[in-house]
């Protein structure tokens, strides 16, 4: 690919994760060409129709969100660290909001299901879309096993079944919970000028100061009522 149309690529995928999760699904391709500095023609050059475009950035989302799953059920934190810690760093760039409709249906078909069991552990996160391959500028697209949301929705499972099993987690919360939490996100554009990364127990906020201590910033504060909600008292 040349260098020109890569950039134009990587461009109108931003653009659309943007578009996409602040207006959702629905939103034309008019305004992601318009978000990326480039023509529509220059968008349906690469992506023919925007079902198209839909289905790659929910795969590149999916992709991402599982190689975190995977991470966090099997990186050796406690288990509510490793539960809030995946929910800060997914709700920090709003990739919950782009699931796509599937991924709910199949937490609530999972939510029936008394006990989870979770996927082996590989041998090392076979996909990061925000690791290496993002750093280098690539725009890999991801497999479909990567982009399954039933992979990513079985490694959720685990994690709140272990979370529950320890006793960290209200009686009654499923993995249809935790979905909740992860599509209540700020859009990722909005939140970043206000939010430094975050920590396993949530955010840290770097925000308006008050009284000379930082103010939490929105997102910050959405994330923390919802992981109090989550929590066992």
């Amino acid at each position: 690919m040349r260098v020109d149309a890569r950039r134009n690529l990587e461009s109108v995928l931003r653009a659309a994760r943007e578009v996409f999760g602040e207006f959702g699904y629905g939103a034309p391709m008019e305004e992601v060409a318009r978000r990326a500095g480039v023509g529509v023609g220059t968008v349906y050059r690469r992506f023919p129709s925007k079902e198209v475009l839909v289905q790659r950035i929910a795969a590149e989302e999916v992709a991402w969100l599982t190689a975190q799953a995977r991470e966090s059920l099997y990186g050796g934190d406690g288990a509510w660290e490793a539960l809030a810690g995946y929910l800060a760093r997914a709700v920090s760039t709003g990739a919950g909001r782009l699931l796509p409709p599937e991924a709910f249906r199949y937490a609530e078909e999972l939510g029936r299901v008394p006990e989870q069991r979770a996927p082996e552990p590989p041998a090392a996160v076979r996909f990061d879309l925000r690791g290496e391959e993002a750093r280098s500028g690539a725009a890999a697209e991801p497999s479909p096993a990567d982009a399954d949301p039933r992979l990513l929705l079985q490694l959720l499972a685990a994690l709140v079944a272990r979370a529950g099993a320890a006793g960290e987690l209200r009686p009654g919360v499923t993995v249809s919970d935790v979905v909740l939490v992860l599509t209540a996100s700020v859009p990722v554009h909005a939140a970043r000028p206000s939010v430094s990364a975050p920590t396993a127990a949530g955010f840290t906020a770097v925000g308006p100061q008050t009284d000379g201590q930082p103010a939490a910033a929105p997102s910050d504060r959405l994330l923390q009522i919802l992981l109090d909600g989550l929590r066992a008292r």
